[in-house]
C-alpha cells in the first residue's frame, strides 16, 4: 500500500505557509509545508547566518526551487519548493532521505551542506538525465564504496581517496593510486562462482600493478551487519572530514547516476567474502593489445576456480600505503 504523502493534512494558507514537523531526530527542526499557492514545501531551519554558505554552494534543480530565507531571532530557513505536483511522490522520498541525513549533522553549518550535498544529487536525477540503478548497479557501486572506506581507514588522506576512485570517471579500473589499479567485482551470494568482465580494457593496465578485489554480497536484510547503499554513501560521508573532498565524492556519486532515492534502502548487503587476485602472467584475461584485428567490445566471465592460483593477500594491494 502506498505510503501517505506528508502534505496531505496539511491546509493551504491564506500567505506565507502552514507546516508540520519532520519526525525524527534531526539536529536542526525540518518540517512539511504548504505556501499559499498550495506548493509542497520541505523546510530546513537554522540558527545564524548561512548566506556566505548557501552562495558559494547552492545548485539550481530543474523541479525544485531552492532559497535561503530570512526569519525571526537569527535564524534562516532553507525552503525547498516542489514546482509541479505530478513529482510529489518522488519529491517526498528525496526529503524523507535528506532528513534522515541530517540526523548525522552536528550543528546549523553542517546540515545546510548536508542539504545542498543531497541537492546537488538530486539535480542529474530530475533533470532526467539518470534512471533508478538496477539492483546489479546498486552491488557494484556499493562494493567500491566498501573499497573507498578501507582506502580512507588505512589512514589514506580523504582527498587521495576520493581522487583514487575514478570508476566514474570512465577510467578501465575503478581505482588507481600510486603505480597500483583495483579492478572491483561484486558477485550475489547465489551466483554461481564466475565474474563478468565488460570490456577487453577492464584487465589491461599502464600501472605496475594490477589487481581484482572481488566482493560476495548478500542479501540479509535481518542481519545487524546489514547495510543499504544510502547507508554505506553515508558512511563513507561520515569518514570525509574535507570540503574539496566531500565536493569530489559528490561529484563522482552524480556521475554513477546516483541520487538520495529511498529505494536505495530495500536492498540490504552484507560482505560475506572477500578475495584479492594479482593480474599478471598466466592470469585468464582478454585484453586489447592482444586481440585480432576487428574483434572489440569484449565481454566474458572468468570462473573462479581458473584463477585460484591468482589469489593474493590483502596486504598486496596497498604495499607502499
Amino acid at each position: 500500500m502506498p505510503e501517505s504523502s506528508p502534505w496531505d493534512e496539511i491546509a493551504v494558507p491564506g500567505s506565507d505557509f502552514n507546516v508540520r514537523q519532520v519526525s525524527g531526530k534531526t539536529t536542526v527542526p525540518c518540517f512539511w509545508g504548504r505556501d499559499a499557492a498550495g506548493a509542497c514545501l520541505f523546510i530546513v531551519e537554522l540558527q545564524g547566518d548561512h548566506a556566505a554558505q548557501y552562495r558559494k554552494n547552492v545548485v539550481t534543480v530543474h523541479g525544485v526551487d531552492v532559497d535561503l530565507r530570512g526569519s525571526a531571532q537569527g535564524q534562516q530557513r532553507l525552503v525547498l519548493t516542489l514546482a509541479r505536483q505530478v513529482d510529489r511522490d518522488l519529491f517526498a522520498g528525496l526529503c524523507r532521505t535528506l532528513a534522515a541525513a541530517l540526523e548525522h549533522a552536528t550543528d546549523s553549518a553542517s546540515s545546510l551542506a548536508v542539504s545542498l550535498a543531497h541537492i546537488r544529487r538530486w539535480k542529474a536525477f530530475l533533470s532526467g538525465r539518470s534512471q533508478r540503478l538496477s539492483p546489479e548497479e546498486v552491488r557494484g557501486l556499493f562494493a567500491e564504496l566498501v573499497f573507498l572506506m578501507e582506502l580512507i581507514d588505512r589512514k589514506t588522506s580523504c582527498v587521495a581517496a576520493v581522487e583514487a576512485w575514478v570508476g566514474p570517471e570512465r577510467s578501465h579500473q575503478d581505482f588507481i593510486y600510486g603505480n597500483t589499479a583495483v579492478e572491483v567485482k561484486s558477485i550475489s551470494g547465489v551466483e554461481r562462482s564466475a565474474i563478468r568482465i565488460s570490456s577487453e580494457d577492464q584487465l589491461e593496465s599502464m600501472n605496475d600493478s594490477l589487481f581484482l578485489r572481488l566482493y560476495r554480497l548478500s542479501n540479509l536484510p535481518d542481519s545487524a551487519q546489514a547495510r543499504s547503499l544510502n547507508d554505506i554513501i553515508t558512511s563513507v560521508q561520515n569518514r570525509l572530514d574535507d570540503a574539496e573532498a566531500v565536493e569530489a565524492f559528490d561529484q563522482k556519486l552524480t556521475a554513477r547516476g546516483y541520487a538520495p532515492l529511498p529505494e536505495y534502502d530495500e536492498q540490504r548487503l552484507v560482505v560475506s567474502e572477500v578475495r584479492n587476485y594479482r593480474i599478471g602472467e598466466g592470469f585468464p584475461r582478454l585484453v586489447r593489445s592482444q586481440l585480432p584485428s576487428g574483434i572489440a567490445n569484449v565481454t566474458y566471465d572468468i570462473k573462479l576456480e581458473a584463477i585460484a592460483s591468482s589469489e593474493c593477500e590483502t596486504a598486496a594491494l596497498f604495499m607502499g600505503r
